[in-house]
Order: structure tokens, then C-alpha cells, then sequence
């Protein structure tokens, strides 16, 4: 049984959170602590009222999430945001949330482990934020279709819609670019268009994108926010339960996006 001090020194220092810089509402860390030992622990794309039932029902003592309790702002504490956390507290359930440190981290990473599921090696780094890239980018000579099928799988995976923009079934992507989310937006082509790149593979954008990418000759993928962000906060729970001798549960809850 572990402490969740022990298991939130680990998953710091893993991610490198404090070194990471990110949105403000993402508040990495722990962000609600329980006092009891630890099991088991679950992980979860989103904070939700389904996702805390779902670990309390599995028996975890850990909730680690990639989007996490204070994702939508300073909110008042009624209705099912206080049913959420006293259902939480009365069963000493902590909250752990990992945002961009999750999607950069070069093992675990979302961007990392959809890069490897489509079989992509990458070369660079990609989607600029402050300091950071926090996707990749990379050369290739795979055909754009096969791409776009193993995208569709993963969104398909995960009861959410894949998206593509026009391409010619002969397409071949050269110089491809990932980010994972909401990884598609004005800024994040231009830079692809800078770079040379030719083909995105993202989570979701704007409307916008779409059409803007056609006129820069770029192709992107669009497999869905939730199922490209699926990837890296499983691995993480696995990589915690191996070294702690923990068990672990993955709580799916597809937004639909």
C-alpha cells in the first residue's frame, strides 16, 4: 500500500511538473488528497461525475485524470459540482491531474504514444506553446490513407467521430505533424506551414482549420479529441502501478468528441 505523498513525488518528478509550463486552469498536481492508504488507483481523460463513480465503483483511492477539476474555471460549489466532491471526500478519493506535462513526455505522452500507434518515428517537435512543443513532427512515405484508417480506428475505439479533410487516395505523407486535442488551430498551422509539413494528425479544430488547410496543401486528420487523449493517462497509471505494486482501471467515458 502506498501513500499518496509517495505516488504524487513519483508522478511529479516523472512528468517533470513543475518544469512543464501549461494553461492556468489545469493546476497540475494533486489536486484533492484523501488520507488513507492506496490500492488501487484509476485514470480518466476527463473530471466527471461518471468518472469519479466509475472509480469508486472499481475501488481506487486515486483518481488520475488528464483534464482535471478545475478545467472549466472558478465555479461555484453546488448541485453536481458539491455531489461530485463530497462523493470524493466521503470516500477518500484523491485527484491527481496532468495536462501538457502528459502530453509532452517522450514515453507516456499522448503525442508519443499516437505517433508509435500509427507508426510514425519522430524526429522533432511540433505545436509551439511558451517554452515548449508539445507535439511532434517527423518525415515519412506512408501513404495518407493508411494513416487516416488507424486514426479512424482509434476514434472508433472510443465511440467518437474521425474527420479528414480532402485527399487523393494515391497521397503520400511526407513531413507530418501530431498534436493530440485540440491540436488544430490558426497558430498551429501556420507553424505546420513554416515547417513544411503536409499532413495533421490531431485530436479536433475549428471549422476554419479545414478550410485554411486546403489552401496551405495540407491534409489533417481529425481523430477526436477524447480517444488521441486516451493514450498517455493509461500508460501512466500503468507505469504507477508497476512501481508501486498497484492495480489499475482505466474509467472510459467518451465525450464524444
Amino acid at each position: 500500500m502506498s501513500a499518496l505523498a509517495q505516488l504524487a513525488e513519483f508522478l511529479d518528478a516523472t512528468l517533470n511538473v513543475a518544469g512543464i509550463p501549461d494553461y492556468p486552469n489545469a493546476v497540475n498536481g494533486v489536486q484533492l488528497a484523501n488520507m488513507g492508504d492506496i490500492e488501487r488507483v484509476a485514470t480518466a481523460v476527463d473530471f466527471s461525475t461518471e468518472t469519479v463513480n466509475g472509480a469508486i465503483g472499481a475501488g481506487a483511492r486515486l483518481l488520475i485524470v488528464h483534464h482535471g477539476m478545475f478545467w472549466g474555471g472558478v465555479q461555484p460549489i453546488t448541485e453536481h459540482r458539491h455531489q461530485r466532491l463530497w462523493t470524493l471526500v466521503t470516500h477518500d478519493v484523491a485527484v491527481y491531474s496532468a495536462h501538457l506535462p502528459l502530453d509532452v513526455h517522450p514515453e507516456l505522452g499522448n503525442n508519443a504514444l499516437l505517433a508509435k500507434r500509427l507508426g510514425l518515428q519522430p524526429s522533432g517537435g511540433f505545436a509551439k506553446y511558451q517554452s515548449i512543443d508539445v507535439g511532434l513532427s517527423g518525415e515519412s512515405n506512408v501513404p495518407t490513407r493508411l494513416l487516416a484508417d488507424a486514426a479512424h480506428a482509434l476514434a472508433s475505439e472510443h465511440r467518437g467521430s474521425f474527420v479528414a479533410t480532402p485527399f487523393d487516395d494515391n497521397r503520400l505523407t511526407r513531413r507530418w505533424g501530431i498534436c493530440t486535442g485540440s491540436g488544430a488551430d490558426s497558430s498551429s498551422l501556420r507553424e505546420a506551414a513554416q515547417r513544411g509539413l503536409d499532413t495533421l494528425i490531431v485530436g479536433e479544430g475549428p471549422h476554419h482549420t479545414a478550410v485554411e488547410a486546403r489552401e496551405l496543401g495540407i491534409v489533417i486528420l481529425y481523430a477526436g479529441h477524447y480517444a488521441t487523449e486516451t493514450l498517455g493517462v493509461r500508460a501512466l497509471g500503468e507505469r504507477v502501478a508497476a512501481r508501486f505494486g498497484l492495480t489499475t482501471t482505466f474509467i472510459d467515458v467518451p465525450s464524444g468528441l
